[in-house]
């Protein structure tokens, strides 16, 4: 059985004892009310193998073909454009003798991008939710911005877990932004201590969920893969009402933490977590409330599934023909085993670690690897040993021999006074004038903007790349600047000529 499926039985066997409500159990396993009571009744005839799919692998017998979902979109957006889609339903049945479901003709179409002119009813009355029973069933994540360390020291990041049944703060970490390498660290000390929780409450951050533009299907972030190889089921908050325990939670801290941090005299993020590790106990201790059933939902981590394969980066690749797979600088060198001597043509997965450290997997096995010797692109320029990438710049003309020989001379010696040197008749002062940058253009700004979103979406080196058509070194000029990096003017060397020239 997959995660996914063992959460869902888990929670079927709390609905049965009585621990949980209807309403409660399809909410956490992502599914209506109805095939909530369906799947219950299929556990009680079938056990535990009528919680899995019974058509898994197959298509379905009713699919809808291509050509007749191509031919519909057509029909929608130019002879029958502004039909909402029950009309529309029923103009392709009685004129162009297509009989299709208004549900099916609802997903072709918006998944085509056409959405119906019909207007959408008005929200429904909303009511306080009810606390979850147990202990792990729901836990509410989120992230607050805040100048915690006073005006003095930059604003920063507090990331906290809340239970959802007792009020508890799980966990929670100091850290410089929201990212997706921030909440893997918090998920993995979360699972470490306590274990693995049924469901995570967040918003709508591209952490959690990646929003396309209209009609366009979204991909897994980062965090929600990994997420759903735990088995652990996003629900994502519409309103941050939703999830309003997280953010009086929040605002708890903003109010008392910021108090214990200026006493205990935090002056950094490390100062700050530690500060925070004392807190965490006397604040549970404090806002603790008791839960309606005593045992805890949360479930092991099973040791066939190693936590940081999971809570980790991934990146498809393909492997060349000399067994090495490129990773944005790096390249990863495959070394042969008994079982497969040659990778050449195979696609593997990169995992890049939370601690910087790059594994190599192929059909959910890791593939022993090292470090690739660069190859002769990089040494020829400049890029390998520097002292033979300084003597072949540096012999590659006789003046640039000349300014090797004075360069050398300056540096041993020591006083300010010799660094001026007499080349070819003029004084020249080796030291770089100072050039003051130049502001970033618009240009820069916004393209700035963009790979910083997109980085703290969780995309990779390559798909920054491919998505906004730039090239990879730019990409990684702006993504490790602080800011919009400015173009540079070339810094030049002040020559003097003397007044008289000897004869």
């Amino acid at each position: 059985m997959t995660p996914r499926e063992q959460s869902r039985l888990q929670v079927l066997n709390s609905l049965l004892a009585e621990h949980l409500t209807l309403d409660q159990a399809a909410t956490l396993m992502g599914v209506s009310t109805r095939h909530t009571r369906r799947m219950l009744t299929a556990y009680r005839e079938g056990g535990a193998a009528a919680v899995a799919h019974g058509h898994r692998g197959r298509r379905a017998p009713n699919a809808t073909p291509e050509a007749l979902a191509r031919d519909v979109v057509h029909l929608a957006s130019t002879r029958y454009s502004g039909a909402n889609h029950t009309h529309l339903a029923e103009l392709l049945s009685e004129r162009e003798e297509i009989d299709i479901g208004r549900t099916t003709l609802r997903r072709i179409l918006v998944n085509a991008g056409l959405k119906s002119p019909r207007l959408r009813r008005p929200p429904k009355h909303r009511v306080r939710r009810q606390r979850m029973p147990r202990e792990g069933m729901l836990i509410q994540v989120d992230g607050s911005y805040h100048p915690w360390l006073g005006d003095q020291v930059p604003p920063f990041t507090l990331l906290i877990a809340v239970d959802d049944a007792t009020g508890t703060v799980v966990n929670a970490l100091f850290c410089e932004k929201e990212e997706a390498y921030t909440y893997f660290l918090l998920i993995q000390d979360l699972v470490q201590s306590v274990g693995i929780p049924v469901a995570l409450y967040a918003d709508r951050h591209g952490v959690f969920r990646h929003t396309p533009g209209a009609g366009l299907p979204g991909t897994p972030t980062q965090f929600s893969r990994a997420m759903d190889e735990l088995g652990v089921q996003m629900i994502f908050a519409l309103s941050p009402q939703a999830k309003g325990r997280v953010e009086r939670t929040a605002g708890t801290f903003q109010d008392r933490l910021v108090t214990e941090l200026r006493l205990a005299g935090a002056g950094s993020i490390g100062e700050a977590n530690g500060v925070l590790e004392q807190f965490l106990p006397r604040y549970n201790r404090r806002f603790r409330v008791p839960p309606q059933c005593h045992e805890p939902a949360y479930r092991p981590l099973r040791p066939e599934l190693p936590l940081e394969q999971v809570l980790c980066f991934k990146h498809r690749r393909k492997v060349a023909k000399d067994n090495t797979v490129k990773f944005q600088l790096h390249t990863l060198q495959l070394l042969p085993e008994p079982e497969r001597p040659s990778y050449a043509g195979a696609v593997v997965e990169v995992l890049e670690g939370l601690d910087g450290q790059l594994r190599v997997r192929h059909e959910g096995r890791i593939i022993n690897s090292q470090e690739a010797p660069p190859s002769p692109v990089f040494l020829r320029n400049g890029q390998g040993d520097s002292d033979s990438a300084h003597a072949s710049t540096a012999g590659s003309n006789r003046m640039n021999q000349r300014w090797a020989a004075a360069l050398k001379s300056l540096e041993s010696s020591a006083s300010e006074e010799d660094r001026a040197s007499v080349i070819g008749g003029a004084a020249v002062d080796l030291k770089p004038a100072t050039v003051p940058p130049r502001k970033p253009t618009f240009l820069q700004r916004e393209r700035w903007k963009a790979i910083q979103k997109a980085r703290r979406k969780g995309m990779s080196l390559r798909a920054i790349q491919r998505e906004l058509g730039i090239h990879r070194a730019t990409v990684k000029k702006y993504m490790d600047a602080d800011g919009p990096p400015g173009r540079r003017s070339r810094p030049t060397l002040s020559v003097s000529r003397p007044d008289t020239v000897p004869a």
